[in-house]
């Protein structure tokens, strides 16, 4: 079955191995966006101040975990590579090396984001009926950031080899649970007490805990890919250096984009809680939305990164522009059929409140004008990185947030009569300007001269006198 899946993704048909990836992580990820999807649906009965807490406190969680993802990034970018080459044991050293340095980074970084919380909502000047809701909500999402750094990289990390139901499989049982704890804990039930906006943390907290835990089991096992020892987390400086120096660009462009929604909400706030509320909305409909691309970037993200291991780049880039061409089209379609839907799409979240109904619909519908430029962005990046070229991610996030959007939005909602409308108008603006800027810079074709598995001698080194230890090599 492996080697079958492996000649598919090597030598077969570019759109059904698209396929084949595609859907298991399209699933996965509609359902790993049921944990945002189940709290905006429960905290929305306890009105709009509550879905601003929820609102304001993803930018901040989104930016600390950012600041730790570029190395998770090296490390599935590394593996898919490997894996292609038919490097196994290689494979297994850098998952193990990079849960070594997710695990580390997490502590840190959900520490940090701990204690100035507080700071960080006067920051973003939130409303006094928004911050103890926010303050609450984003102190136990901080806590929960170490199994949530876990489960993304063993994700990734099973991406990378090609396996992608174990993660479905997961992801659907813990969202299932997710979905009975959080009206258990938000309104409380019997000896239960209601927590309000923290329930929902508590209860993501719970179940993400829950997916890491068995993430790590199916790694240990060593049965789908992937078989990892408690010898293997040994550190190993050489490759600890090698995966900083390749994910700090990726680094730097998770947490410029994370920046960015932190701008934004900034922006947004100046508005009111009703701006922060349709915001909010807005956001989590255009994350259901983008799911089905996701699931393609991510595919084209581990055949890229399997056929440039193997030497094909000119395969790497025919499954690119397939992948880009397929996004376009669904987001386009899908951004057509949501103008039409917009209120009853808003009245999913809120279903009581007609003004942020009003305003989250008219928001859509400015959105969704470009949607199809956030595919072909997500495509041609997810090449990019998984070529090796973090650097080219990295510029064009910092061209999207800083050279674009932000001033555009900042320009159009202060200094134009259009308002809290000039923020919204950014959105499909951006898009546009992106997708041609991604295009334009695949098409020149420099991201083909970066292979990662031709200069690894000294990591494979110390990789096989690890195994030595352990004893796999006798």
């Amino acid at each position: 079955m492996k080697s079958d899946r492996k000649t598919l993704f090597l030598e077969g048909s570019i759109p059904r191995a698209l396929v084949t990836l595609a859907v298991p992580i399209m699933l996965a990820n509609l359902l790993q966006t049921g944990y945002q999807l189940t709290d905006a649906f429960w905290v929305g009965r306890l009105g709009a101040s509550a879905v601003a807490a929820i609102s304001v406190s993803f930018p901040v969680t989104f930016l600390v975990i950012a600041l730790g993802s570029g190395l998770a990034m090296a490390g599935a970018t590394m593996g898919a590579q490997y894996a292609g080459a038919g490097r196994q044991d290689m494979v297994n050293h850098v998952a193990a090396q990079t849960m070594l340095m997710v695990v580390i980074t997490s502590i840190m970084f959900g520490a940090i984001g701990f204690m100035l919380a507080p700071t960080l909502l006067h920051l973003l000047s939130v409303a006094p009926e928004v911050y103890s809701g926010a303050l609450g909500f984003l102190r136990v999402s901080f806590v929960g950031i170490l199994f949530v750094f876990m489960y993304a990289m063993f994700q990734a990390l099973m991406r990378g080899v090609g396996q992608t139901r174990i993660p479905l499989m997961i992801v659907t049982g813990t969202v299932l649970l997710n979905f009975v704890l959080d009206p258990l804990f938000i309104f409380g039930w019997g000896p239960i007490p209601g927590q309000g906006v923290m329930g929902a943390a508590y209860a993501t907290l719970i179940t993400q805990a829950l997916a890491a835990g068995l993430g790590m089991l199916v790694f240990l096992r060593g049965r789908h890919g992937i078989a990892l020892s408690w010898r293997g987390f040994k550190p190993d400086p050489v490759y600890l250096k090698r995966a900083f120096f390749l994910g700090l660009p990726g680094s730097v462009e998770l947490s410029t984009r994370a920046l960015g929604l932190m701008v934004m909400s900034f922006l947004v706030a100046s508005f009111g809680t009703l701006a922060i509320a349709t915001y909010g909305v807005g956001s989590n409909i255009l994350q259901v939305i983008t799911i089905p691309v996701m699931g393609i970037a991510m595919a084209v993200a581990t055949l890229v990164g399997q056929n440039i291991g193997a030497g094909n780049t000119a395969r790497a880039e025919r499954i690119t522009w397939l992948g880009t061409v397929a996004s376009f089209a669904i987001l386009t379609l899908l951004g057509g059929i949501a103008w039409l839907c917009a209120p009853w799409l808003v009245r999913f979240f809120i279903p009581d409140d007609a003004a942020v109904i009003e305003g989250g619909a008219h928001f859509i519908r400015i959105m969704c004008l470009a949607w199809g430029g956030i595919g072909i962005q997500l495509c041609i990046v997810s090449a990019f990185r998984a070529s090796g070229n973090m650097l080219s991610a990295m510029i064009i996030a910092m061209v999207s947030q800083w050279m674009i959007q932000f001033p555009l939005a900042y320009v159009l909602a202060k200094h134009t009569t259009l308002g809290a409308d000039g923020l919204w108008w950014s959105f499909p603006v951006t898009n546009v300007a992106v997708a041609l800027v991604s295009v334009a810079w695949f098409a020149r074709g420099s991201w083909k001269t970066v292979r990662l598995t031709e200069d690894d001698r000294q990591v494979a080194e110390v990789a096989r006198e690890t195994m030595v230890e352990e004893g796999s090599l006798r």
